[in-house]
């Protein structure tokens, strides 16, 4: 998961950000849960792995050959004819060798690419399946950002370990293993022991280094990231630093980070000519070294040129492929850390949700609510009761206005009747039975709600309406659209019902998602509506519209209105006055605002005055 800092963005690359696994066993065994998406494909793995195996083995077979090159440094000028005829020969035998190389390598991607696609599919299907089945206590303690990273990051850095990591990593250690064995099988163990000794013990020290220096890279990157997050800050509140003369305060701020920055950047700067220092001297020095002992054993006899050259040649295969195993590794690590936090996803608990049953209708409820001592907290502040002891009913086709100041509890009672958060006291029934035995798919789909913030997705003005019901046809939605006094600004668009909306909504006024969502609320055609502070934003025009289409969708239905202007519910059967969580009052609007002792008449008068 990337980092954030306030007010910005990603510090740097968010696959250096990702949690690294230890290469366990245990690890390695849950990994290998992946292998259950291949299903079908598991042939194709086993291809990928022999043509895997192919390329290294002919990657070791490539150096020992164009070794042989180096020996007709030694061919003899009279043979000139002969020698050509046989450095002819050896060149077709390099040209075939990179040639099934080239084949090898190609199917090894090929088949490898299959079968992580065919994982990944399975993999992001599953993720996202579970996820979109999580309850709401799970994404009240987790950030969207960090779940969006699980879908996507996570995944990406599994795709890239099968399709790239696994592969170089076998590869290169075939090649490494194997590269060392064949100096010693085929060139004097003088040389080899040289190699075998010095170059493993350098690579570690280096691998050790480098690993120091990307620590020192991703401070010195968030040093950079908070030094940009301040720049940031300033200049999209510039109004507020210069109306609160906070410029010589600012700087200082800014200041204060660069010194940092800089102090950082020389420790930095240190280390790596240190380590730059370090490969030039050792690292080269050895090379040199080894290659000038190759080159006096030629000199005396006891080494032929052929050889010389095969060593050389493995050298640089065997070079190449240590050296590039640390970052296979560490690669290896990301994707396990990456597999299990998906995994994390997949094994949580889910709601008891009845999928692809859209098509079938639920049987019509009556719609009625009853609260029954019912007490509840979230469960991200345990200590804290939001509800306390609540009671109240709502008897079929009733509108029952929920009032009251902010944070008394009235956005979470609605929660509770959707069922997004379960009452830790207490029951709440529908038609005489506890929510909880209601199958939860049958309870909400006979619940619409109207939020006062209305989310619309981005797609076209008939597809959000269709969202209250998927298999809608365009005389339904056209009906909808005129129930809720959508109809004649959506015609008015030039696109009409195929009108893209925007992101959330934001090519429509608030007015006009509102009207969205009460049509999407009549195409669903529910027992129990909510309406969340439904008009609260509005201006007089727009209240007035969207005031006139909730009054026809009221009808008929059991209603739950939540409201902060109390002018919108005096017409309500029953107003439950609620503060810090307790019900004060219960009563229709001519009763409660008699009583002068009252909340609800205390509120009225405030509003009153206020208006």
């Amino acid at each position: 998961m990337a980092k954030h800092r306030r007010g910005g963005g990603p510090t740097n690359n968010e696959n250096d950000e990702l949690p690294k696994a230890k290469l366990s066993l245990a690890n390695l065994k849950k990994s290998l849960r992946l292998f259950g998406y291949l299903k079908r494909q598991k042939w194709k793995f086993l291809m990928g792995m022999v043509f895997l195996v192919g390329t290294a083995s002919v990657g070791l077979l490539f150096p020992v050959k164009a070794g042989a090159l180096f020996g007709f440094f030694d061919s003899n000028p009279a043979n000139l004819a002969a020698n050509q005829s046989k450095l002819m020969g050896l060149g077709i035998t390099l040209l075939i060798i990179l040639l099934i190389q080239g084949v090898f390598s190609f199917g090894r991607v090929y088949f490898f690419t299959l079968v992580t696609e065919n994982i990944l599919q399975g993999l992001r299907n599953d993720t996202f399946k579970r996820l979109i089945q999580m309850p709401m206590g799970f994404f009240s303690k987790n950030q969207v950002a960090e779940l969006s990273s699980r879908m996507a990051t996570d995944i990406n850095v599994i795709s890239e370990a099968f399709t790239v990591n696994i592969a170089e990593l076998i590869r290169q250690t075939i090649v490494g293993v194997g590269g060392l064995v064949l100096m010693v099988v085929l060139t004097k163990w003088e040389i080899a022991r040289w190699f075998v000794f010095i170059i493993p013990p350098l690579t570690i020290v280096s691998i050790l280094f480098a690993k120091k220096i990307r620590k020192y890279s991703k401070g010195f990157q968030d040093k950079i990231a908070e030094a940009s997050v301040i720049v940031g800050e300033v200049l999209s509140g510039i109004s507020n630093v210069k109306t609160f003369t906070n410029e010589a305060y600012e700087i200082k701020r800014y200041t204060e980070k660069t010194e940092d920055i800089k102090i950082f950047g020389f420790k930095y700067g240190v280390f790596r000519g240190t380590f730059f220092a370090f490969v030039i001297t050792f690292v080269f020095g050895t090379v040199f070294f080894i290659l000038y002992i190759m080159v006096q054993m030629v000199m005396n006899g006891k080494l032929t040129s052929e050889q010389f050259g095969q060593f050389l040649m493995l050298a640089l295969f065997v070079a190449g492929s240590l050296g590039g195993l640390p970052e296979q590794v560490a690669s290896i690590q990301r994707a396990l850390g990456a597999t299990d936090r998906v995994f994390e996803l997949i094994d949580s608990d889910i709601e008891d949700i009845e999928l692809f049953k859209d098509n079938v209708p639920a049987k019509r409820s009556n719609g009625e609510i009853e609260f029954k001592n019912v007490s509840f907290n979230y469960p991200t502040r345990p200590d804290f009761d939001v509800l306390k002891d609540i009671s109240f009913k709502a008897s079929a086709g009733e509108t029952v206005a929920l009032v009251g100041s902010s944070g008394s509890g009235k956005s979470t009672i609605a929660s509770l009747i959707l069922r997004f958060y379960d009452p830790q006291k207490g029951t709440i029934e529908v038609d005489g039975v506890n929510s909880k035995d209601i199958q939860l798919t049958e309870l909400r789909k006979q619940i619409a709600i109207v939020p006062q913030d209305v989310i619309l997705f981005a797609g076209t003005i008939k597809d959000n309406i269709a969202y209250g019901k998927p298999n809608a046809t365009d005389a339904e939605i056209e009906e909808a659209a005129r129930k809720a006094n959508a109809y004649d600004f959506v015609t008015s668009f030039p696109d009409k019902f195929k009108t893209l909306v925007g992101e959330r909504g934001i090519q429509l006024s608030g007015g006009q998602r509102q009207r969205i969502a009460i049509a999407r609320a009549v195409l669903k055609n529910p027992s129990i509506l909510i309406l969340d502070e439904a008009t609260s934003s509005l201006d007089s025009e727009s209240e007035h519209l969207v005031q006139e289409a909730l009054d026809k969708l009221m009808v008929g239905r059991t209603s739950i209105v939540i409201a902060h202007r109390l002018a919108t519910i005096r017409n309500a059967d029953k107003i439950v006055v609620l503060q810090h969580g307790l019900v004060q009052e219960i009563g229709p609007h001519q009763q409660l605002i008699l009583n002068e002792k009252g909340l609800y008449h205390k509120l009225s008068k405030m509003q009153f005055e206020l208006s």
